[in-house]
């Protein structure tokens, strides 16, 4: 037979269990120093740059 369980609980457990999710999802985007951020925004700037320099110019 199945457990009997309070359905009130178990909404508040699944509740904080999503809310504890994106809480880490957002400490993992928004929780990072100013310097990683540079760093990260430096990076995303020379990838541009480097795939902008490797495209054809159509005459």
């Amino acid at each position: 037979m199945a457990e009997v369980i309070n359905l009130a609980r178990a909404k508040k457990q699944a509740a904080r269990k999503a809310a504890r999710k994106t809480a880490d999802a957002n400490a993992a985007k928004f929780g990072r120093t100013k310097a990683e951020r540079e760093v990260e925004e430096a990076q995303a700037e020379k990838a541009a740059r480097d795939l902008d320099a490797h495209k054809r110019e159509t005459d």
